[in-house]
């Protein structure tokens, strides 16, 4: 069990932080790049638009299915953060510490900006 309820806060921050970087964030688009695929469609403004969605078949469709997913990567993301925490204790720390505040930091440069808007 997670012992006290800062633990708790800095893995939740850690996993809401890694996942987001994994899901969202341009500089591991390389990541997921070969697990989706490009797709083009005309608007009703007669306009192409671009679309990315997961590949159909396969591992990789399935790897796609999952990125595509924030809350099913999120769950095997969490549960990867509580696995290192509790296995390998000397090596997690530091990372659920950089995680954690760049996940805080995250939340709050998104409420700063909806203040300024």
């Amino acid at each position: 069990m997670i012992e006290n309820a800062l633990d708790f806060i800095l893995l939740s921050l850690a996993s809401f932080r890694l996942t987001r970087l994994i899901v969202y964030d341009k500089i591991t688009a390389f990541i997921r790049k070969p697990f989706f695929e490009e797709v083009e469609e005309k608007n009703e403004q007669g306009e192409m638009e671009t679309y990315i969605v997961p590949r159909q078949s396969g591992l990789r469709g399935w790897i796609g299915q999952l990125l595509d997913c924030y809350w099913c990567t999120g769950m095997w993301i969490a549960f990867f953060i509580v696995a290192v925490y509790y296995l390998i204790p000397y090596w997690s720390g530091p990372l659920v510490a950089v995680l954690a505040v760049a996940g805080l930091a995250a939340l709050l440069e998104s409420v700063v900006q909806r203040l300024v808007e």
